[in-house]
């Protein structure tokens, strides 16, 4: 049963004029905002505390519970296996979060729903794909979570048939986030529909 998608638009942009100053980045020097897009240029200069993705782009003013997010993505890197982009939410601080991880191939390190809480990645997800085709140009992703449930949806170009599939009661609310475990990469055309959550202190 897919989780209800009635909520407040909470923030939405497509790049148009300058959106850098939104976000906190684990490395400033590996993002640019070009071509209307917001862009990963190159691997971030951080070691994140526990086995976790090095490139983070994290919207810095909206803390959000049940939540709909519709994003486009571009990947600008080499086709191998693990060829990723990522999507973050739930995250309280550098320790705590969710995250997917869409990837060329599926194993137990990608293409998943993974949970980072206070020890290296693990594989939350209960359904997945074999993949996703990248190719050379936009995708369109969304994402859904409904706090009550638990339930956590992907959708990957098909909008009315998830690819994956989680239920984690952890973190209730958090930020939200774009970026990839070592890739590059474009984000664009950014919705966010929720519900506000209370703003956690201390993480920017």
């Amino acid at each position: 049963l897919l989780v209800s998608q009635t909520k407040s638009e909470i923030f939405n942009t497509n790049f148009e004029n300058d959106q850098l100053s939104l976000f906190y980045f684990t490395d400033d020097k590996a993002w640019e905002q070009k071509d209307g897009a917001l862009a990963l240029v190159g691997k971030s200069d951080y070691t994140p505390p526990f086995r976790s993705p090095f490139n983070m782009a994290i919207l810095k003013d909206h803390v959000v519970g049940d939540f709909t997010l519709e994003v486009d993505l571009k990947q600008t890197g080499r086709e191998y296996g693990h060829r990723d982009m990522c999507i973050f939410f739930g995250i309280n601080d550098p320790t705590t979060f969710y995250y997917v991880h869409l990837a060329s191939v599926t194993d137990e390190h990608a293409h998943n729903i993974f949970i980072v809480n206070d020890e290296a990645r693990k594989k939350i997800s209960t359904e997945t794909t074999n993949g996703v085709d990248w190719g050379s140009s936009w995708n369109k992703v969304k994402v859904i979570r409904d706090v009550e449930s638990g339930e956590i949806l992907i959708f990957f170009n098909d909008m009315e048939m998830p690819i994956m599939r989680a239920i984690d009661h952890h973190f209730p609310s958090g930020y939200i986030g774009f970026g990839s475990f070592d890739d590059t990469g474009m984000i664009d055309n950014i919705k966010l529909d929720g519900e506000i959550a209370k703003l956690q202190e201390g993480f920017f």
